[in-house]
């Protein structure tokens, strides 16, 4: 559980202060959550807080043709004349927001760290295409991802990590959930990043840190209705509370220590452990939630947080 004598980083105390008045400000204006102005909110965070963009040898768009229609993917490989294996990169954005052009600079970021030929999914957002869409759109990709990369004529190994953060994480999550009992899509580690794993939203650190640390507990909520709509029972639905077997990946967690999603992590760590399985939870310190899109606040974390998803996956596989 969450040790609420945690003190901010030092760089974040003040950005903090200034949005907690601005966020003052807009209530009291009448402001209500929409699609349009949350996704806003990312946008514009994003675009003045993540300013350095690295270059990457090759980056090419493309499409995955799903069950009705292509999810649209962006490919990044560090090394062109190396045959590399493979990451999915899933945005995060509550299920309402982001896209890979947004996170781009990110994904550029991870595919350098992991040394990976990284594909980011831009898959279908809420409101408008609500559970189980974007999951869907993430399955597929996982799925095709090798042929993908086969008929670009790319290098690469059939060796398949998947990241996301946030609500990328969870969807990463119960991909690995899925993964467990289909022979068609094997997935060796994940790397989930401040993720949300309980749609219940019921662990202490949402009550906690659920007002002021930038993502709001009445936020969640909001993105939660929008995302999930008539999906059915929410506990159900979160990977915190799915069934774990010896085949589940091996799980990096990379925790924001003042993040209402804070204690979630740390559960389903322990849980992984319980199991057998390998799971490792880094806590960076004084940070909060997203914070790889407050990167020019934070460099330091950031370049933390990046060396230790390349150790992760450049890790050699177990027996290997």
């Amino acid at each position: 559980m969450y040790d609420q004598d945690r003190q901010l980083h030092p760089s974040l105390a003040n950005w903090l202060e200034w949005l907690r008045e601005a966020q003052a400000v807009a209530r009291a204006a009448g402001y209500r959550p929409t699609a349009t102005n949350v996704r806003e909110a990312l946008d514009g965070l994003t675009r003045r807080l993540v300013t350095q963009i690295p270059a990457v040898p090759l980056v090419r768009d493309d499409l995955i043709q799903g069950p009705h229609f292509a999810v649209s993917v962006r490919i990044y490989h560090p090394r062109p004349e190396s045959a590399l294996p493979v990451a999915l990169f899933v945005h995060g954005g509550g299920h309402c927001a982001g896209g890979v052009g947004l996170y781009d600079p990110i994904a550029r970021k991870l595919a350098l760290a992991s040394g990976r030929v990284l594909v980011a999914v831009d898959y279908r957002l809420a409101p408008e295409c609500p559970y189980p869409a974007g999951l869907e759109d993430v399955q597929v990709c996982a799925r095709q991802v090798f042929a993908l990369l086969e008929r670009n004529g790319l290098a690469f190994e059939r060796r398949l990590a998947i990241l996301g953060d946030s609500a990328g994480g969870a969807l990463c999550a119960t991909l690995s959930h899925l993964a467990q009992f289909d022979p068609g899509l094997a997935i060796e580690r994940q790397v989930l990043i401040y993720p949300g794993l309980d749609y219940t939203l019921s662990q202490p650190s949402t009550f906690t840190l659920g007002q002021g640390y930038l993502l709001e507990r009445d936020r969640i909520l909001w993105m939660f209705d929008a995302y999930l709509q008539q999906a059915g029972n929410r506990r159900d639905l979160s990977p915190l509370y799915m069934a774990v077997t010896p085949d589940y990946p091996e799980t990096l967690i990379l925790a924001a220590e003042l993040d209402p999603l804070y204690d979630e992590g740390l559960a389903y760590q322990r849980g992984l452990v319980e199991q057998g399985v390998r799971a490792l939870h880094r806590v960076m310190p004084g940070t909060i939630h997203a914070f790889l899109n407050l990167e020019d606040l934070v460099p330091d974390v950031c370049a933390d947080a990046y060396a230790a998803i390349g150790d992760f996956l450049r890790a050699e596989p177990a027996g290997g």
